[in-house]
């Protein structure tokens, strides 16, 4: 079956049967490469990496302008690490060499002083490093590198099987004559703009379509932010909660909600000054200053301490995280400020199929986001600055009362931090996304998913699973949880209340990656809009927030149904909502994407199809440990020195 949306769109209008959508336009330039990754955040990146070192001809898009997703265009440029994995210096080696050069570049070994990390940056910093790296990956591997900020992909074509993608539409941006210049305006005001072909007062458009050289095999990356092309191409996936099981026995909800997905978060950046600036309370403020909030005591009392949480910049080394100095830049992402949380169908940011159905967008893409969502969290972020330098109100903490701290400048321009006018990031910081569903394979009858009882660390012998479960999820959740002793519960050999669970984290043999961080959540809100008055966050969401053991990633969650040249890297593999809160942070983005990548020029070099490396499982294939190999060669680590199914005793 063909599914090329603009083929169907092309036919009907030749019926005229088509008034709403506009005829496509002529393609103005045809992109041949070997492997097409779609986003240009972290794990776009390390698949282009990677790609590259292996000589692969290889073209990226992205939306915005920068490279790197969470560390550049979304702001968030403190990397997120365990102290384990940090002090043992087990980590993808374009991650190491990208954190390495951050420290270099600074000279210093703790860049920002920040307190949530040891490695916080100007966000354009990262962008610059990153490009680097891929202008020195194309010349040391002999690849060929071809890069397309402000892309969208529009559709994709399949061939009459479905199975193959044959080519895919893009439409990129720039300035129309006499317009503003990129990043002028906020996203909620371009996104629309920037799917649609037709040239505007703001934009003019190049319409570009990618497709594999004339050998006709080529890899196709699903990288972006939100899982786009898994609804483009209409492939399973899962948004939101997942039902309470004793695969997700922690989760909230006893039915599925697509609609509570994690918080995202339009970041800002905002300087210490020795004087107030003025400042100027935005219209829409009185709606907004409600909700904002310190989160607990210590941090109202002492509140430099939210300023150097994020410091991405700091005047004098060393620093101490209580102390801010004047010429201090400081990065905000907090909670009970910019955290933007909707989380029912009125007001859900990434939209479910059945509203992308309703709203047309499965056949007239147009990103696949709730525009007044965005918008709301453009002001919840503008409002929550104003809030901090003159409210006097929090929402969460009594005592002590909120002070004014106007000693504070919002970065805004071109040439700050963000790279924007208004000072927003040029794009929210994306918690989570649409999760792919895998193939069935033995022992996921459903399809593949990496589910919380595969990473936590969560005592499950706890009261409250014990009578929130069924008792056959519950008998179900300690054998799964039993590892060596698994058969012995089976056969009732020994008492529920008597079994030693497992202390270590699922084994993949088919592992490609590694990954730590906690479970870490940021729930969506219970009422419409997220700042109405009195609201709460989601209740439960958290019962799921605990530490985690090492885990791997396994291609099987990287491997969609039905589309053979299809890899997903990212937050978009396929995992649950519990799950995913781990599987997100910045060396599993990279970890990630160094698989695809490798795994990409690997199936091309030959001649098979990524399904087929894991089809044959528990059994690996010598084709699948030839691929591990080369990761582990290229120190792309697979695994964590200590993993061992006999090892009962996991190091954090």
């Amino acid at each position: 079956m063909n599914r090329s949306v603009w083929a169907i769109v092309t036919a009907l209008w030749s019926l005229g049967n088509v008034s709403a959508l506009a005829a496509p336009r002529p393609i103005d330039r045809m992109v041949n490469c070997d492997i097409l990754v779609v986003g240009g955040g972290l794990a776009g990146v390390a698949t282009t990496y990677e790609a590259l070192m292996a000589g692969r001809e290889v073209c990226m898009t992205e939306l915005t302008d920068w490279w790197g997703g969470q560390i550049s265009s979304q702001g968030t440029s403190a990397l997120d690490e365990t102290v384990g994995q940090r002090t043992r210096g087990i980590f993808p080696r374009g991650y190491a060499q990208f954190r390495q050069r951050l420290i270099e570049v600074s000279g210093r070994d703790r860049p920002g002083d920040c307190w949530v990390s040891l490695v916080c940056f100007l966000p354009q910093q990262g962008h610059t490093l990153l490009l680097d790296m891929l202008k020195t990956a194309e010349a040391e591997g002999k690849g060929k590198l071809h890069l397309f900020p402000n892309t969208v992909v529009k559709s994709l074509e399949t061939n009459p099987e479905g199975d193959l993608v044959t080519s895919v539409r893009g439409i990129q941006h720039q300035p129309a004559p006499g317009a503003p210049p990129l990043n002028t305006y906020p996203l909620s005001q371009t996104l629309a703009d920037s799917y649609t072909e037709e040239d505007s007062d703001r934009f003019t458009k190049t319409i570009l379509q990618f497709q594999p050289p004339a050998t006709g095999q080529w890899i196709v990356v699903e990288a972006t932010e939100t899982g786009e092309l898994l609804a483009l191409a209409d492939l399973p996936y899962r948004l939101g909660i997942d039902p309470r099981s004793h695969l997700e026995p922690s989760s909230s909800s006893e039915q599925a909600d697509p609609y509570c997905t994690q918080a995202s978060t339009y970041t800002f950046a905002m300087e210490a000054t020795a004087t107030p600036p003025v400042h100027q309370p935005p219209a829409f403020y009185p709606e907004y200053e409600p909700f904002y909030s310190f989160d607990k005591p210590r941090y109202a009392k002492t509140s430099n301490l939210v300023f150097s949480y994020r410091r991405i910049f700091s005047v004098k080394p060393g620093t101490a995280d209580a102390e801010v100095n004047v010429g201090d830049i400081s990065m905000q992402n907090w909670g009970g400020g910019n955290d933007y949380g909707p989380g029912t169908a009125q007001d859900n940011l990434i939209l479910t199929r059945d509203q992308l159905q309703a709203d047309g967008q499965l056949q007239d893409w147009q990103g696949g986001l709730r525009i007044a969502s965005l918008q709301g969290g453009e002001e919840l972020a503008q409002g929550y600055f104003y809030w901090l330098v003159a409210g006097t109100t929090d929402s969460k903490v009594a005592a002590p009362p909120k002070q004014p701290w106007p000693n504070l400048k919002y970065l805004k321009g071109l040439d700050s931090p963000m790279g924007t006018a208004h000072g927003l990031s040029k794009f929210p910081y994306m918690r989570e996304s649409r999760r792919l569903i895998g193939r069935y394979s033995y022992g996921y009858p459903q399809g593949f998913v990496i589910t919380e009882t595969d990473v936590s660390k969560q005592d499950f012998r706890l009261p409250y699973y014990r009578n929130t479960l069924s008792g056959t999820d519950y008998r179900n959740l300690i054998t799964r949880m039993a590892g060596l002793k698994t058969l012995d519960v089976i056969l009732d050999r020994v008492p529920l209340a008597e079994v030693e669970l497992r202390t270590r984290s699922r084994i993949y043999p088919d592992s490609v990656g590694i990954g730590h961080y906690p479970i870490d959540f940021h729930p969506c809100m219970q009422l419409s809009p997220p700042q109405a008055p009195g609201n709460q966050e989601r209740p439960g969401e958290r019962q799921g927030a605990t530490q985690t053991y090492p885990y791997q990633i396994p291609l099987r969650a990287m491997i969609p149904q039905r589309i053979n040249n299809l890899l997903v890297t990212g937050k978009s593999i396929a995992t649950s909502h519990i799950s995913a809160a781990t599987y997100r942070v910045h060396s599993f983005e990279w970890s990630s994407g160094a698989a695809a990548g490798t795994t990409a020029a690997f199936v091309l070099n030959q001649g098979v199809l990524p399904y087929q490396l894991v089809e044959n499982l528990p059994r690996r294939s010598p084709q699948l440990e030839k691929l591990q190999a080369i990761l582990n060669r290229n120190q792309n680590p697979t695994a964590f020195p200590y993993m061992s199914i006999f090892n009962l005793n996991w190091k954090n």
